[in-house]
Parts: C-alpha cells; structure tokens; sequence
C-alpha cells in the first residue's frame, strides 16, 4: 500500500468531516474564545510542520504561523524526507482559533538547484521584518554537509530580499533566535553542530552584521535555542530531545538550568502524547504561550505500519502536528501544564515585537 499523499480535495474533506472517525485531518480550531485546538495545526500538503514560530503581521492584521515543511508523507531515501523543504505559512484571523493553510515563502532560494529551509526566526524592526532561516544546500539523504544562517528582509512578510548567509562560529549553524537584549546590542544564539552542538551566540547593532561572542550553553548537546523575557526575568527553552530545557538569567547573559524539562512527559490532548520538542514563546503581558511540535505515533513500544519502501522510516512515525499550551512560573521556576484547558484568545498586535 503506497503512503498516502495528502491532496487538497482529501484536505477539505477531512476538514469539514471535523474529528470523526475516517477523517484525515481534524478541523484546525474551536469556536472564538473557547480551549486551544490539539492539535492547533497539521500541514496539509505534506504532513510535517515542525520547528513553530508566530508573529503578528501588520498589514493583513492577523496572526501568522511560520514553520519548516518537512515532507513527511513522501517516501524517499534516508532523511531526504527532512530535506527540500519550505516554508510554510498558516493564518489565523480569529484570535489564533482556527488556521488556515497559505501556502509556502516564495523567492527564498538564492543558489541553484533545489536547497532546504528550516526554521525560521521572525522579527519586526522599525517598519521591516527580519527572517534567519536554517540552510542546507541541496537535499541530503543524510545529516552531512554545510548548514548556514540566510538573512532576509521584507515589507509584508511575503516578499523576501535575500542579503546571505551570515558568517559565524562555523559552517555548520541551525536554529537561530534573536532578541534585543539589555546592553542594547542584538543578540543571536544559535546551535553549532561543528561546537558539540551547543548554543552559541553572536551580536549585532544593525541585524546585518554580526559578531560571534561564544559558547553561551554548554553540556549536552541541543537545539533550537529560544529565548524571551517575561515576569521580572529572562527564558530560554532549548530542545534536548526529551522535553525542553529551561534557563533562567537576570539579563540574558549568565544563565541557569533549572533541574526539569518541560513538555518531556506525554500528554493526553490529541496528537499530544509525546515529548514536545523545537518551540517559539509568544508573550503577551502576564501570559505566555508555547508553540511546540510533536511526532504523535513516535510512542514506544506502540507498533505503527510499516513503509512500503524497505529500510526507510514510516509514514506514521515521519509526520508531525503543532501545539500549543500555557506556561506558568512557580517561584524561579518555570512550569507548563500542557493537558491544561484554558481559554485561548491572541490578544490582537501583541508579539514579541510590539512591547
């Protein structure tokens, strides 16, 4: 049986039948103002959105939903299938209720042939949003060759000039994150696979050139460092691969591990019953919500279809969903009940950009 590829006719069939049985997809979103959706978004064309990030777009005035399209349902060799990709875009224009599915970023290419895009980071500065996407050069079958950090900016959001990869620690950098931090400077961390995969940092005063400063943390090796202030302190979440590690920092310089993951313990929303991993914070004053991805069938000891195609990863396993839950702090703590129902309303053009 041939891995099903997920068409837009099946798409909105499966949307429309809503969460009952034989539908491919749930319909993505409650009614205005009630619980978060689970999951809160599936790609539809491929099946594999990961690696979230949100931000308010000024023109449209609705929430955007970026995230690397991995190509989950297409069988091919070795990772190939996390290779190739674009990136997605979903809107919502009910308070983050319902998604729906735009389409890919177009003109992000900069060399020739088809290449990969993962994980973007947005930000708006000054009238322009400022994109740092993952870069790997062609479509690997395996974890090898260069990855680099690519800048972009645009006026919309939608139309992209490229100004290149950004020169920094090694050409073996993912996962960027930046954030204008107390000193005043610009600040990107990122993790370095050539560095024993830690998070490294370098800063900037213009968002177009930048400094390397050095390992910021250390350890065992992570990814997709993110960070924000909230509540009187600065964050950072990294994924380990079993659940997120959090930091605390008075100033976003020296930084403390506390001793539990987040999101490591499954959950009991749909598609929610694995560890959470690779995820953006929005802040909106007091509140802060995590935008994370799960692979849902990645459940030990739970037996999923074999692929049609032997030696390569099923279906099942490769796909993924994105979620959402509320954070909360506990002292110096930070804490995430992630089978929490709580109402979730976007406070309409309030993100990480417009404090």
């Amino acid at each position: 049986m041939a891995t099903p590829v997920f068409s837009r006719r099946r798409w909105m069939a499966g949307a429309l039948a809503g969460t009952a049985a034989g539908s491919i997809f749930p319909l993505f979103g409650q009614p205005q103002d009630g619980p978060a959706a689970a999951p809160l978004f599936r790609d539809p064309i491929y099946d594999g959105a990961a690696d979230p990030v949100i931000i308010w777009n000024r023109q449209e005035k609705c929430w955007w939903l970026l995230y690397t399209q991995r190509r989950a349902n297409v069988d091919v060799p070795g990772v190939a299938w996390c290779h190739g990709c674009d990136i997605g875009v979903a809107r919502s224009f009910d308070n983050g209720q319902t998604w729906r599915y735009l389409g890919v970023l177009p003109g992000l290419e900069f060399e020739r042939g088809r290449n990969t895009f993962w994980a973007p980071e947005i930000l708006w500065h000054e009238g322009v949003y400022h994109m740092y996407s993952s870069y790997v050069p062609g479509v690997p079958t395996d974890w090898s060759g260069k990855r680099l950090i690519v800048h972009y900016s645009s006026p919309d959001l939608w139309h992209w000039r490229c100004h290149g990869p950004l020169k920094l620690s090694s050409e073996r950098v993912i996962d960027a994150c930046v954030e204008r931090i107390p000193h005043g400077q610009w600040r990107m961390w990122f993790k370095d696979e050539a560095h024993a995969s830690h998070t490294w940092a370098a800063d900037s005063a213009d968002l177009y050139t930048w400094k390397v400063v050095g390992p910021i943390i250390e350890g065992a090796g992570h990814e997709g460092p993110n960070v924000f202030p909230w509540r009187g302190a600065w964050w950072m979440v990294t994924d380990h691969w079993d659940g997120l590690g959090v930091f605390r920092s008075a100033g976003a310089q020296h930084w403390t591990r506390q001793s539990d993951n987040i999101l490591r313990e499954p959950g009991t929303r749909a598609e929610d019953g694995v560890k959470g991993g690779h995820a953006d914070v929005l802040v909106q004053g007091d509140e802060a919500y995590i935008f994370y991805f799960t692979h849902p069938q990645r459940i030990p000891g739970v037996a999923v279809p074999a692929s049609p195609v032997p030696g390569i990863e099923p279906y099942a396993t490769r796909r993924t969903s994105i979620q959402v839950a509320r954070l909360d702090t506990m002292g110096e703590r930070m804490i995430c009940d992630r089978n929490a129902v709580f109402p979730f309303h976007l406070k309409p053009g309030i993100d990480n950009w417009s404090r």
